[in-house]
């Protein structure tokens, strides 16, 4: 869960598609306690000329201040923004300064920024995927199954517009805090993240955790994961993807093979697996 882990977008921008992008820094979307929240945007220098469809990016790192930062979805985002999306890539208030609702409280204020600003973006407010990895993964599953849960909005501006999201890509996510406490030794994360990992946070811990929320609402889902992951064991996502199908539920599976939380990430064809997603249900 620390800063090399897989996806937390390493690149700040690609070869040959600097001409083609607009990366917007710190953009403040919203108040979250007593901190200010940004994010950058990332979005295709030519004007559309029809709104375009949102990724709204969530990085990793273990919820901690010294592992993630929002400038680690610009690659990522960069990529997409080239096929005609508009990226948000943002920063949420991170362990152990604040701990959960905390984090996905701005993530739903960043997703109802940007739906205020529709017009303003040139952006489809009906076509929104979070992505994320590792605990971007747990955040982008958050609101994936945690839509319309009410006590999760928080009060960080925009209040009137939805924070649903329509897709969701989760790359080795916990999403099951409970039964993730004893599979890999998870550590101050969760003392950080909801007080502690004993028996007397289990309720705390349900709480934050996406597989808690499933139901026939939630959006299809592109679930990925190493089977060798040696800090969020397969069997959190393997559960999760059961759980999401039994709901009726779009998933689509993936899992790569001999890859760790950190290593071995080569074989997972992203462009084309997460690009074919987006276009099934983003593009509409």
């Amino acid at each position: 869960m620390k800063i090399k882990t897989i996806l937390l977008g390493m690149l700040l921008c690609l070869p040959g598609l600097a001409g083609e992008v607009e990366v917007i820094n710190d953009v403040v979307y919203g108040k979250g306690g007593d901190e200010i929240l940004k994010l950058d945007i990332v979005r295709p220098k030519e004007k559309m000329s029809k709104p375009m469809p949102v990724i709204v990016f969530m990085h990793g790192g273990g919820w901690g201040k010294d592992w993630g930062d929002k400038k680690h979805g610009i690659g990522y985002l960069t990529k997409f923004a080239k096929r005609g999306y508009f990226g948000a890539t943002i920063n949420y208030r991170l362990i152990p300064k604040d701990k959960f609702p905390a984090q996905i409280e701005d993530c739903k204020c960043a997703v109802r920024f940007l739906r205020a600003h529709a017009k303003e973006y040139n952006i489809d407010p009906d076509h929104i995927a979070s992505w994320g990895g590792s605990a971007g993964g747990h955040l982008a599953s958050m609101l994936g199954t945690a839509g319309n849960v009410k006590e999760f909005e928080g009060t960080g501006g925009w209040e009137g517009y939805s924070s649903k999201v329509q897709a969701v890509i989760d790359c080795c996510g916990p999403v099951d805090l409970f039964k993730w406490r004893n599979q890999n030794e998870p550590g101050g994360m969760l003392i950080g993240l909801v007080g502690g990992a004993s028996i007397k946070f289990k309720d705390a811990m349900i709480k934050a955790s996406p597989i808690t929320y499933v139901s026939k609402d939630a959006p299809p889902f592109l679930i990925v994961h190493g089977d060798k992951d040696d800090q969020v064991s397969i069997k959190q996502s393997q559960a999760f993807s059961e759980a999401l199908k039994a709901a009726g539920v779009d998933v689509n599976f993936i899992t790569i093979k001999d890859a760790t939380h950190s290593k071995g990430w080569e074989n997972f064809n992203e462009d084309k697996i997460v690009g074919d997603f987006l276009e099934k249900y983003l593009k509409k």
